[in-house]
This record gives C-alpha cells, structure tokens and sequence, in this order.
C-alpha cells in the first residue's frame, strides 16, 4: 500500500470526491453536433468562435446548444437527424437532409466551437438572431443568450431586445464577419467585455 503525504497539497491527486463536476464530455456531444445545414445547402453560413472566462482564459470544456429558424423565418417541425447504429445505439451523426435548427457542440482544448448552420430568416419584428444556451464549469446555472449576424443595419437598430441594451454592450450580441461565410461570436462569461446574458422569466 503506497503511502500519500497529505500535508503536501501538490502530492495529492484528484479523486472523483475533489472533482466538481458537470463533466459536459461524458456522452453529450455526438458526431455532427455542429453540423446542423443540411449538406450543400446554398444559405449555409458558419459561426465560429471561443468562450473565455472571467480572466481572459478559454474554457476547453464549455459546451453549448444552439437554436436557429430557418432563412424564411419559420422555426423547423422535423421530427430529427440523428441517426443511431441499430447494432451498438450509438450515434452515426446527422443525416445530412433535415433541417431541425438545433445543434449541440462542445468546445476544444483552445476553448474553441463552431457550427455550420442556415443562415436564419427574421422572425416578426425585429433582426434574426441565433439562440444560445451555454454549459461551463463554475456556471450553476446554464446562461443565455443570442448570436445576430450582421448585414441589416436597419433590423438590427429596430430590433425589440437589442434596443434594450446598453450601446455600449450591444456589439457583443452582434457576430462579426468574417472571409468566406463565416462569422466570429466570442462568449465571455464575465469581466471586461462580457457577453450579454438574457433571463427568462
């Protein structure tokens, strides 16, 4: 039996018991979490970016799930995606056909996602908007919030919710374009530059 000087904190390794979890890894994310457009569609866009903590740091293993309707606005009805191993249950990854606007990704090692995505349609009054609902360690509570892409400068000003936020935040609800159909969406959970966070009540 090996004997653990436990007078020494960096001696003493972590047991499941010193572990805070949720640990958001375990059977989660699945193949093709991020890839929600259905392959080769022409309204494709990708969103891309990293979730940073309150010093700046990333977080390697934050995770979010995304909510999008579709470029005409309507939100999707399919029943899924998701295809199943009829052997092993397990997960083959999405079909490539259904558009169902929901996507589920985690971050990498460099505190990085990213998603392929419609671009989404307007939905009444306002600009659209893609929904996020973020997952980190430290969070005892999930924190929303929403991805606009840019290009209607007129919507976005008009739009109910970012009217109501400070000028000087609104730019972190706003993702920033990028070459190529890519937009860049950072998510800072606190700190300088904080993400605005949505309650629902």
């Amino acid at each position: 039996m090996t004997k653990i000087d436990t007078s020494r904190p960096e001696s003493v390794l972590p047991t499941p018991s010193h572990t805070v979890g949720p640990f958001y890894g375990y059977a989660l994310p699945f193949p093709g979490g991020g890839d929600i457009a259905p392959l080769g569609h022409p309204d494709t866009v990708t969103v891309q970016g990293y979730v940073y903590d309150g010093a700046g740091k990333p977080i390697p293993d934050a995770f979010l799930e995304l909510w999008g309707a579709d470029p005409e606005g309507a939100l999707p009805r399919v029943d899924g995606s998701i295809r199943r191993d009829p052997a092993s249950g397990g997960y083959l990854g999405r079909n490539g056909v259904e558009f169902t606007g929901w996507g589920r990704v985690q971050t990498d090692a460099n505190g990085h996602w990213y998603v392929r995505t419609l671009r989404p349609g307007a939905r009444g009054a306002g600009a659209p908007y893609v929904s996020v609902c973020v997952f980190a360690r430290g969070l005892l509570v999930h924190l929303f919030t929403r991805i606009y892409l840019p290009g209607d400068d007129a919507a976005l000003a008009a739009d109910p919710l970012l009217s109501q936020v400070d000028p000087a935040r609104r730019d972190t609800l706003v993702a920033r374009e990028e070459p190529g159909g890519t937009y860049r969406f950072d998510i800072r959970l606190q700190g300088e530059g904080e993400t605005v966070f949505l309650e629902f009540t």
